[in-house]
């Protein structure tokens, strides 16, 4: 049996595609996904397109071929490691015959990116695969330019929660950062928002919900808010500071 050459392996590149907006995704990630042979992204659920599919389809060519990779939405560790793995073996045939691979990834493929673990099981099977990533727009970032507020200012503090299991981690993130994003506020909102209103942080809580695209709704000073019903992509920004005079909402 012959071993594949790294000099004849095709590149799998994370490309961050953004948080739903075509617009938003970089000039450099737009070149890697034209010039792809290969184009791969998270299967959507129920046969439906997920976000990065969405973003990326007005720009995908009929040359190109569509790679749909299945990522289940559960928190079992080892039905995960097994998608992951079984992704990675998708992947490769096309890696060893030299063609390149582009994975569309929401938002940034850095920033709880599933192009994250795709990577680490591809090169726990093939240590030899060329695997890059290009940077791209995270959901935060989009939320606060949609809202027209800063997400931080000069020395402020930034946390970071991305999913919520215990309001108890809210409550502390809040005793030692200036700004918290809580991201995935859908199925916690009723208890956030009360702890929201015993520390008094209502007015200036933000809910932002599936950021940059045309579904996007935004609810600023939550005192008025206190039902929600939101969709997945959905997330909260507790900022203190006053909106910027003259900065206006991102509006899709």
């Amino acid at each position: 049996m012959t071993s594949t050459s790294p000099a004849t392996l095709g590149s799998l590149t994370g490309i961050g595609v953004g948080p739903g907006d075509p617009n938003l995704i970089t000039v450099k990630a737009l070149n890697h996904l034209k010039s792809a042979p290969v184009v791969a992204f998270p299967k959507g659920l129920n046969g439906r397109m997920g976000v990065a599919q969405r973003t990326i389809t007005p720009w995908i060519e009929p040359h190109q071929h569509q790679l749909a990779l299945q990522f289940p939405y559960v928190r079992d560790s080892q039905q995960l490691t097994n998608a992951w793995h079984l992704a990675a073996a998708q992947v490769w045939p096309y890696l060893s015959s030299g063609k390149d691979v582009v994975f569309a990834c929401e938002g940034d493929p850095s920033f709880y990116g599933t192009f994250t673990y795709l990577a680490q099981a591809l090169h726990s099977q093939h240590p030899e695969a060329n695997v890059s990533a290009i940077a791209g727009v995270c959901s935060p970032l989009a939320a606060a330019a949609a809202a027209g507020i800063p997400l931080t200012m000069q020395g402020q503090t930034l946390a970071v929660q991305p999913a919520l299991y215990a309001v108890s981690k809210l409550e502390t993130a809040l005793t030692w950062a200036d700004v918290v994003v809580l991201m995935k506020v859908s199925s916690v909102y009723s208890e956030v928002w009360s702890l929201l209103q015993r520390l008094d942080l209502l007015a200036c809580s933000t809910v932002i919900q599936q950021a940059s695209q045309t579904e996007q709704v935004i609810y600023a000073d939550l005192r008025q808010w206190r039902e929600l019903t939101l969709p997945y992509f959905s997330l909260l920004i507790v900022q203190p500071q006053p909106q910027v005079p003259g900065l206006k909402a991102d509006l899709p």
